[in-house]
C-alpha cells in the first residue's frame, strides 16, 4: 500500500505566504542578519542558505531550522514537503541542526557512561527525579554491554532553583568525571548526595533542550540528531541503532 502523506495545516499557510511573499531571487543577507538580529537578540550563531522554495532563505539558529523571505519579511516555522518524492525535506536538516549543535555544545560539559570506544552514543536529555530515566540509568549496564554509551544532559523539568535543578546542579559540582558519574548514579538511586555550587551547564542544557523541542524525559538524540521521546530497553535501542546505520 502506497503511504499517504500528511501535509499539516501550516503548509497551507505556507503556499498563501509565498504568493504574497518575494519577487528577488537572491538572499538579501544583509536584510536577513537585520530581521534575525531583531528577532534573536543576542544570537549571533546562525547560518543562512538557500531553501528548496524559491524566494525563500533557509536560517539555521543552533538546533532549530527555520525559513525566511529572501527579503527578510515573512518568517515561516514549519516543515516544507517535496510532494513528488513524498519527503520530508526539512526533518534531515532539522536533525543534522541538532547533531551539530551537541558538537557545539561539547562533550565537556555532559556526563557520559560507558568506553568512547563503544560502537554507538546517544546524547539523553535526563531529569534526575524523573521515574523513566531513573529506570533507564538502572539498566545503563545493559546499554553499556550492548555497544551503546550515554552522554547526560541535565533537564530538570522544574524551575531554577527547584530540588530538580539543585540536585543536577550538585552532580555537576561534585567534582572530576568519575566523581560526576558516581553523585549521578546516587541521586538517580533516591539518594541523598550533598548539596554543592558552582559554575554549571545545566541552564545550557535546558535552553538547548527547549529549543529542540523537549517536552518530557528522558529524551534520546540519536547520532544523526534525530530526537526519540521515553524509555526505550537496551535490545531494542540496540537494535534501531544497528538498523539506522544499515
Amino acid at each position: 500500500m502506497k503511504k499517504s502523506l500528511f501535509i499539516p495545516p501550516l503548509m497551507i499557510l505556507l503556499s498563501a505566504t509565498l504568493g504574497l511573499s518575494v519577487q528577488a531571487t537572491e538572499v538579501d543577507h544583509s536584510k536577513v542578519q537585520e530581521r534575525l538580529q531583531a528577532l534573536l537578540p543576542g544570537e549571533t550563531q546562525w547560518a543562512i542558505t538557500t531553501s528548496p522554495l524559491e524566494g525563500v532563505a533557509e536560517v539555521m539558529v543552533g538546533p532549530k531550522v527555520l525559513y525566511i523571505s529572501n527579503d527578510g519579511r515573512f518568517l515561516l516555522q514549519g516543515e516544507i514537503f517535496d510532494l513528488e518524492s513524498e519527503k520530508n525535506l526539512t526533518e534531515a536538516r532539522q536533525n543534522q541542526a541538532q547533531a551539530d549543535a551537541l558538537k557545539v555544545l561539547g562533550e565537556e560539559t555532559m556526563v557520559s557512561f560507558g568506553d568512547p570506544d563503544l560502537p554507538h552514543t546517544v546524547t539523553i536529555f535526563t531529569d534526575i527525579d524523573c521515574g523513566y530515566c531513573r529506570k533507564l540509568h538502572d539498566e545503563m549496564g545493559d546499554y553499556n554491554k550492548a555497544g551503546i554509551r550515554v552522554r547526560y544532559l541535565f533537564f530538570p523539568r522544574a524551575a531554577e532553583n527547584s530540588p530538580s535543578w539543585n540536585k543536577a546542579v550538585s552532580v555537576w559540582c561534585a567534582g572530576d568525571a568519575e566523581a560526576r558519574q558516581e553523585a549521578m548514579t546516587k541521586a538517580k538511586a533516591g539518594e541523598t548526595i550533598p548539596t554543592q555550587r558552582c559554575p554549571s551547564p545545566v541552564a545550557e542544557h535546558v535552553a538547548m533542550g527547549q529549543l529542540m523541542g523537549v517536552r518530557g524525559t528522558p529524551a534520546i538524540i540519536l547520532e544523526d540528531g534525530r530526537m526519540v521521546p521515553g524509555y526505550i530497553p537496551a535490545a531494542r535501542l540496540s537494535q534501531f541503532l544497528e538498523n539506522s546505520a544499515n
